[in-house]
């Protein structure tokens, strides 16, 4: 495996593990919150916490302010849903639902991008999509979990924007920018179900799940810019191990014996991948001498 590619990897596998941080910091929020409120005050205090980071950077500026606009905006929309669905659902059926995102990833890279999908990355990206199905069971589909599959494909679709934003471009503006230009978007949709539950309380949750949320989007950054989508979104899947093991830890929830083959099928494909990609690439060249007759 090319040495981006595993920096990428090992990237995106830390970021995980302070998503996870950021959607059980969401179970902590008070019971009379609104989740367009804690959405608002998470997007103006994460640009306060990045001004001086950006600041120090000696006040980078971006050439793509569209592009910009764009993730901003669809961001502050699936933000939302999938703060919904943290609200009302459990941890592990919420992140066995986002988890769909990285297969998102790699079909629209394929389609989009025109970037190049391994036999060894079909096959993982399909039983992972399998293990998501399992421990959903789509018998048990409500509305919470339709809003988390758009918020994790709006994830993607975000994910693979970054390609197009040039890797000079420092990631804190890239940060910085996703939060600023999607405060109106999110005021709009508050003024419209009303500012309702602001408190401190709130606003404690609002600043520590920022603090989880930056540092994610950073290792996001870092990780999309290292490799291509294809390669590396696999390793989105391990968050799903991290999620598993903090709900038990804090929420005494826990998978049942379904549930972890589920997961199995989403996690174990991923670590797999790069002995995988290797197997099958020593054995084209075999079926091709036999069909050849060399």
């Amino acid at each position: 495996m090319q040495r981006p590619v595993v920096i990428g990897l090992i990237l995106l596998i830390v970021g995980n593990l302070f998503s996870a941080f950021y959607d059980v910091s969401i179970k902590w929020l008070p019971d009379d919150a609104n989740a367009s409120t804690f959405l608002l005050v998470r997007q103006i205090s994460s640009v306060f916490m990045l001004l001086p980071v950006w600041l120090y950077s000696q006040r980078p500026m971006t050439t793509h302010i569209s592009v910009h606009l764009w993730r901003a905006n669809i961001g502050s929309v699936g933000a939302l849903f999938l703060i919904i669905g943290l609200m009302a659902l459990p941890l592990a059926t919420v992140s066995s639902l986002f988890y769909s995102a990285p297969l998102m990833i790699i079909l629209m890279g394929y389609f989009f991008l025109r970037e190049r999908i391994t036999v060894a990355q079909t096959i993982c990206t399909g039983l992972g999509f399998v293990g998501i199905l399992i421990i959903l069971r789509p018998s048990e589909m409500n509305w919470y979990g339709i809003a988390v599959l758009f918020s994790a494909f709006t994830f993607a679709v975000n994910q693979l924007a970054l390609k197009k934003v040039p890797n000079a471009e420092h990631p804190v503006l890239t940060l910085m920018l996703y939060n600023l230009l999607g405060i109106p978007a999110t005021l709009v949709i508050a003024a419209f179900q009303g500012i309702e539950g602001l408190s401190w309380e709130l606003v404690g949750v609002a600043l520590l799940s920022n603090a989880f949320l930056l540092v994610y989007h950073w290792f996001c950054v870092l990780a999309y810019r290292k490799a291509q989508a294809s390669d590396i979104a696999i390793a989105e899947y391990t968050g799903l191990l991290f999620i598993v093991f903090l709900g038990w830890l804090l929420f005494d929830e826990w998978l049942d014996n379904l549930s972890w083959l589920g997961a199995a099928l989403i996690v174990l494909p991923s670590l797999c991948l790069p002995w995988l990609g290797s197997l099958l690439s020593k054995s084209t060249p075999k079926v091709a001498d036999t069909l050849t007759g060399k």
